[in-house]
């Protein structure tokens, strides 16, 4: 499996800096969910962050500036944006641990499971698949809508109804995603061999 073509070596394309500035948006959302507690802003920046996880895709293959730094960048983002909502909802009593070590343990069999194997035969990542982004879009999009109906007001209950199920919805996506890549990995695994350390371990 040698996972998906790469149209260009440059840092600096669009996608790329699309990824860049999702990555700075993390620090920007905590500050302004656990330090200012202004929940409507840090929603617009969880938003903002969904969207260009999906621009910075498009235009990557559309004017073919699919890299092998974006194929790290985005899935990367994706898990931080991830990590960050679920601490920081967390902490603010938003939503119980028990979720978050639901959704995190994922990334973390990932991690043991399969990751040091796949970097031994010059793997640095694996091909993105839809139901992943399908995951992550319906996380960071639930997210938002169970923040607004933390309150108490009736209009807010509408909120909490769904960004809950659609919580449940991407949390059952999320592992279910991770059991594809799980199965990626352990081919990988089984189909190359572990490279020799001077071959300098390139990417397949």
């Amino acid at each position: 499996m040698a996972g998906e073509p790469y149209d260009t070596t440059r840092v600096w394309t669009l996608p790329n800096i699309l990824s860049f500035l999702r990555l700075l948006g993390v620090p920007l959302f905590l500050w302004l969910l656990l330090v200012r507690e202004n929940d409507v802003w840090a929603v617009v920046v969880l938003a903002v962050g969904g969207a260009t996880d999906w621009l910075d895709g498009y235009l990557a293959r559309k004017w073919n500036q699919r890299s092998r730094l974006g194929q790290v960048l985005d899935p990367l983002a994706d898990r931080l944006y991830t990590l960050a909502t679920l601490v920081g909802f967390a902490l603010r009593d938003i939503v119980p641990w028990w979720l978050v070590v639901i959704l995190v343990s994922r990334d973390v069999v990932m991690a043991l499971a399969i990751w040091p194997q796949l970097r031994r035969r010059g793997f640095f990542s694996l091909p993105v698949h839809f139901l992943g982004k399908a995951a992550t879009f319906m996380l960071l999009y639930s997210f938002p809508l169970v923040l607004l109906g933390s309150g108490d007001d009736p209009w807010q209950l509408l909120f909490r109804v769904v960004g809950w199920a659609l919580v449940l919805w991407g949390t059952l996506l999320y592992w279910s995603a991770g059991a594809l890549y799980l199965r990626q990995g352990f081919d990988v695994i089984r189909r190359f061999p572990p490279l020799a350390p001077a071959s300098g371990g390139s990417l397949p």
